[in-house]
C-alpha cells in the first residue's frame, strides 16, 4: 500500500452523480488529497493526475487493463494514457466537470492494484 491511503476511501463505492451537480471546493479537495497515495496531483482544482512507471510496454498495458476492470466495477471511468513503460491516469467527474468524492475513491483503489 502506498502513502497513507485512507481505508475509508477503499471501502466506499463510487455513486452516480447528477449532471450539473457541484464539484468539490478547494478546501474539500485539500482534505481528501492526503488520504491518497503519494504522487497524486490536483490539476487546477479540476482533476487528479498520477503517472505510473513500468519496466516495459507489456507491464504498463496489463496495469491499464486492471484499471479498466476496476473502473467498470465502480461505474466510474478515468482518462488513461498508455505509452511504453508509463501510464498516466486523469480522474475527474465528467458530469460535473470537476472533482467529486468518487474520484478520490477510485484513485485510492487504483493505488491498491
Amino acid at each position: 500500500m502506498e502513502g497513507k491511503t485512507n481505508c475509508g476511501l477503499l471501502q466506499k463505492k463510487c455513486q452516480p452523480c447528477q449532471k450539473g451537480g457541484t464539484s468539490l471546493s478547494a478546501q474539500q479537495i485539500a482534505e481528501y488529497l492526503p488520504q491518497l497515495g503519494q504522487e497524486w496531483q490536483v490539476i487546477e482544482n479540476h482533476h487528479l493526475q498520477k503517472t505510473f512507471r513500468f519496466k516495459n510496454f507489456a507491464e504498463a498495458l496489463a496495469f491499464t487493463n486492471r484499471i479498466g476492470e476496476l473502473a467498470e466495477q465502480q461505474g466510474h471511468h478515468p482518462d488513461i494514457t498508455l505509452s511504453w513503460g508509463k501510464v498516466v491516469v486523469d480522474l475527474y467527474t465528467h458530469k460535473i466537470n470537476g472533482l467529486h468524492e468518487n474520484d478520490f475513491i477510485l484513485a485510492a483503489q487504483i493505488d491498491q492494484l
